[in-house]
Order: structure tokens, then sequence, then C-alpha cells
């Protein structure tokens, strides 16, 4: 038989095959999701088509693409803090030298939190090139928690360190017995403000990338109209009906995020910055006032304890996603109202919404919808939504047809917090 004999057959078997349209389960990545042979929906002038362009891993209706943007922000997260890793190292070794030189625990102690700060930012690197490593059979979703594990590592590093030096400036207020080289400390606390600033802004200035959603002018209800008209123009409504676009949606519009590392290392860099300008004051007075020196322990217990108090929002970040708990730029309540709104479904229950990352959100949900209702056509209209809206990264979402004999039962209720 020919071979273009053979494959007329089989596109005449696949244009034959019955599509289940009640209840089945949809995995995206990402960029929605769409059944094998399903065809396009007949609305708003589209085509019934076996190849109707929507596909669960295409970039086409993202500008920039997720992708692009991502291998972007990784690159610029890298560059960052290698920049900074090696302006940290110079001027700890510096700092180290100068603290024993002015026999001062305060500058120890900045150069301490100095060399926290370039362990972190290893680690941080480290982590960085591990969560750029593709999935594997055993490791689903990447490596993409390797970032947090790797923010988390740091700080508690840095708050066992200063748990050890504060340790040593009650030793040191208890004894007394210690001199201290003002002079030295001050042109060394000095260089440190210059040396933080300089790493800071490297830090803050680069390590910023926009989100994905790209409507960052006008008003709420604007930005909400013009993802929702362009869903709309790309896949039509269903049963051909203007789509809603109720004000109570989440939006982002264009917003600038931070990577985890690299806002990590930022908050050690700002508990340096902060501490080196009241080592600067302490060693300015003790320069004019010999026998303050007890200013030194005390600078060096008040700024550790700023130093901690820095951290704990990482801490309480990274353990939300380790937790797997639902991040605070995502409302539950308004994704769960969003797919109630979305035409056809008649009920939403086993919602799930988790952090991958701090910039990375999934989602699973069921759907129960009407018997005549295009399932296809929900699936694609609460995809494309919740990507638009809601910037997900992950999603999977089961469709079923609504049973109103599950009303009452304890497994589908809503959380009430």
């Amino acid at each position: 038989m020919a071979s273009g004999e053979r494959q007329k057959l089989v596109n005449n078997s696949t244009a034959e095959r019955p599509i289940p349209s009640q209840h089945f389960s949809v995995h995206s990545n990402g960029y929605g999701a769409i059944a094998a042979d399903a065809t396009r929906p007949s609305v708003s002038g589209s085509s019934n088509s076996s190849s109707d362009g929507f596909h669960c891993h295409a970039d086409g209706d993202r500008r920039p693409t997720d992708a692009q943007n991502g291998a972007s922000d990784q690159r610029r997260a890298r560059t960052v803090l290698w920049m900074s890793v090696g302006v940290c190292f110079v001027f700890m070794i510096c700092e180290v030298i100068g603290g024993v030189l002015a026999n001062s625990l305060a500058i120890i102690t900045d150069a301490a939190h100095l060399l926290t700060d370039l362990a972190s930012m290893l680690i941080s690197l480290f982590s960085l090139y591990i969560a750029s490593r593709p999935a594997s059979q055993r490791m689903s979703f990447g490596w993409h928690r390797a970032e947090v594990v790797g923010a988390f590592i740091s700080v508690v590093m840095i708050w066992v360190l200063t748990g050890i030096l504060m340790y040593l400036a009650l030793e040191r207020m208890i004894t007394s017995d210690y001199d201290i080289q003002a002079g030295i400390m001050a042109i060394t606390a000095a260089i440190g403000v210059g040396v933080n600033l300089i790493m800071g802004l490297l830090l803050y200035l680069g390590g910023h990338s926009h989100s994905h959603s790209h409507h960052g002018h006008g008003t709420h209800s604007q930005r909400q109209t013009d993802r929702t008209n362009f869903a709309e123009q790309e896949w039509g409504t269903v049963d051909g009906r203007p789509g809603q676009n109720g004000g109570n949606r989440q939006t982002h519009g264009t917003r600038r995020q931070t990577n985890i590392n690299v806002r990590a290392a930022f908050v050690h860099v700002l508990g340096d910055l902060i501490q080196s300008v009241g080592v600067l004051f302490a060693g300015l007075l003790i320069y004019w006032k010999p026998n303050w020196h007890i200013l030194d322990p005390i600078c060096t217990l008040l700024f550790s304890a700023i130093v901690l108090s820095t951290t704990i929002y990482i801490i309480r970040d990274a353990l939300v996603v380790l937790l797997e708990g639902r991040p605070s730029t995502i409302d539950f309540r308004h994704v769960f109202d969003a797919l109630e709104h979305i035409e056809g479904v008649k009920k939403v229950h086993d919602l799930r919404i988790w952090a991958l990352t701090m910039d990375k959100v999934a989602i699973s949900v069921h759907l129960e919808v009407e018997s005549a209702a295009d399932s296809q056509q929900i699936l694609r209209a609460t995809t494309l939504m919740l990507r638009r809206d809601f910037n997900v990264h992950e999603s999977t979402i089961q469709i079923e047809g609504y049973q109103p004999e599950t009303a009452n039962c304890g497994q589908c209720v809503v959380p009430t917090k």
C-alpha cells in the first residue's frame, strides 16, 4: 500500500475516534494544557480542526516567554552574586586585619558577618546552578527548590555566628579587660560603609527582574480587561458569549521580582551596612572619649540583634515554600472566585495552591461542569485565565461532570482561612 494511502487511513481513523468530554485530568507545565486529539471549539469564528495551535508547552503567546525570562534572571543573579563575592572577599581580608590591629570585637564581628555573606553567596551560586538542571523521573518538578534550601542554610549560618559573637560581647562587657585602637577601628568601619554600599547597590539594581505579565500601565480593571480580551480573541468564549472579567481577579501587571538568593544576600549586606555605620560612630566616640570603650561590645550586641531581625523574613518565606504553603503574592479567594465565574463551571473543589519557589506558583483544582458544557473549551479558558491573571507556572486541572449528590462531601469543603 502506498504511503499516502496509509496516511489517509490513519487520518480517517483518528477523525472517527470518540473524545471523552466529562472526566479527565490534564497537567500544564506553566503554559496551559490540552488533552490528546482535542479539537478547537466552534466559537467566535474559530474552526474545528485537529490542530488548533494550543499546546501546553507553546511559547507563542508569552511575551517574553517564561523560559527566556527565567534563563535571563538566572544569568543576572549569577553575575551579580559573583561580582559581590569578589568585593566581599577582598574587603573581608582587609577588615580582619583592621580588627586585629584595632583589637575591636565590633570590627571582627563585621568581618565575621562578611564571611557569612561570602559563604551564603557561594551557597546561593551553587543552588542557582543546581536549580538550572532539568527535571528527572525522580525530581519531576526539577531542582527549583535548591535555591530556597540555599537561602535557608545561609540564614541559619548567620544566626549561629551571630549568637557566638553576642556571647563574646557579653563576656567582654563583664571582664572589661581590653583596649581599643579607635583610630584604626573608625577608618576600617568607614571603608566598610563604602564597600557595603557598593555591594548593596550591585545586589539591589542587578537582582531585580520583571514579572511575566506585561500590562503595567493603566488601572487594575484596564489590565484585567486587556488580559481577558487577549484570551477571548485567541480562543473565543464558552458558548460564544463574552467572557467575564470581574474586577475581583488578582493581577500583577509589570512588577519587579527578586531572586530569593539575591534577596538573602542583599539582606545580609544591609545588616552589615547598618553595623558598619554603628561601628563607625562608636569608633569616633571612643577616639574622642577612650574611657567609652564599652561601646565596642554594646555595638556588637545591638547590631547583631538587628541582623537577626532582618533575616527572620527570609526564614519565613523559605519555610512557606518548603512546607508547600501558599505564597503571599496570590490570593486563594481570588483564584477560587475566578474559577467559579468561568462559563459552564458548576462547582470548584480541591483547589490547591503552593509555591515551587518564591516566584513559581503551582495550582491543582477539580472543576465540576454542566453536562452540556464543552469540557475542552472550559479547560482552555481555565488554563489561560490562570496563567494570564495569576502567573501560574504549573497547573493541573481535573474536569468532572456535575454531581449534585456530592454537595455535602467533607473533602470538598473550601478552607475558611
